[in-house]
């Protein structure tokens, strides 16, 4: 029996790999797309479904579960092969082809490899207190899937990124009350959330920060609030949830024990402008690369993947025209 050969591998089923193994389709390539989350989605399924993205072409504003929704339909249109709950555990080379070795002992064949894993495994900045990852699950929380879960009671958002200030207007609506905490004055989020959260009901407590968090009697959360400048105590909140939202951290230990191992800066694969790492017939695109000039935006992963695709089909077929206009095609 043949052993079935793939013409792209598209690794990483987050949004961007979602859009590559589409544009494979569309395309008319045998794709398959592996991802090792038990759905697709990636970060915006597994951390923030609830939150509404503003970057998206196409959309005013759409939450990030009926954005992978949208995504999951436009997959469909074609028979894209797709594995989860697989993780690839090495790739290594032979006859030009590229073997990919997996978490449940399965063996992928294909001709070339799209890497659009992101920046690897992702795990919270956990919140430097004693006693605070005790409380987890207990009023404390580094992740929110459903802003019900939250509804009319009182909430505390530590951090001053897009996610901790567009999860505080996001609540805002449900809460009884919202309080973001931050460091400094200014929030580093996008200016129009900023001005979003200026003109919203949420109570800023700038600049300080969390010293402690207890937990009373009543199962409420207190919180200590300190001067950042000279960290000494001035007030203390009582809320009913504190949620942790200092960002991710990232790591690609899995890619590192590869054979076929392409040239990485900080997580990131080094591309030229088609894509390709240093190894050829292996792309990257989203956040999983670098070059200059780089965002780490979905908007700009989205138009890194036809890019990636059409190098890969001339990597493997050089005398295939294309590509044509989709208006042109009959789905």
């Amino acid at each position: 029996m043949t052993e079935e050969i793939y013409d792209i591998a598209i690794i990483g089923g987050g949004p961007v790999g979602m859009f590559a193994a589409f544009y494979a389709g569309l395309r008319n390539t045998k794709v398959i797309l592996i991802e090792s989350l038990a759905t697709l989605g990636g970060q915006v399924t597994a951390l923030y479904p609830e939150k509404t993205l503003l970057d998206v072409a196409g959309f005013a504003g759409v939450t990030g579960e009926n954005f992978i929704k949208a995504l999951n339909e436009q997959l469909a249109l074609f028979p894209v092969e797709i594995r989860t709950s697989t993780t690839v555990d090495d790739v290594k080379e032979h006859n030009n082809l590229f073997i990919i070795s997996t978490s449940n002992h399965q063996k992928i064949v294909s001709k070339t490899i799209i890497i659009a894993t992101g920046k690897g495994a992702f795990e919270p900045r956990k919140m430097q207190i004693a006693g605070v990852d005790d409380l987890v699950g207990q009023g404390v929380h580094y992740f929110v899937k459903n802003k019900e879960d939250f509804r009319n009671r009182d909430v505390a958002i530590v951090g001053g990124g897009d996610s901790a200030v567009d999860m505080a207007t996001m609540l805002n609506n449900v809460t009884q009350s919202t309080t973001i905490i931050h460091r400094r004055n200014h929030f580093r989020a996008m200016e129009q959330s900023v001005q979003k959260l200026s003109e919203s009901t949420v109570i800023q407590e700038t600049p300080k920060r969390v010293i402690e968090v207890s937990k009373k009697y009543n199962g409420q959360l207190e919180l200590t609030l300190s001067h950042v400048k000279d960290n000494q105590m001035i007030n203390t909140i009582t809320v009913d949830d504190l949620i942790v939202s200092y960002g991710f951290i990232s790591e690609s230990k899995t890619i590192q024990s590869w054979q076929v191992k392409p040239q990485q800066e900080n997580f990131s694969f080094n591309v030229n402008q088609k894509m390709q790492t240093n190894i050829p017939g292996v792309f990257s695109i989203g956040d999983a690369n670098h070059y200059d000039g780089k965002s780490d935006l979905i908007a700009v992963g989205f138009g890194e993947a036809p890019i990636a695709v059409n190098a890969a089909i001339r990597h493997f077929d050089p005398h295939r025209g294309g590509p044509g206009h989709s208006s042109s095609l009959s789905i």
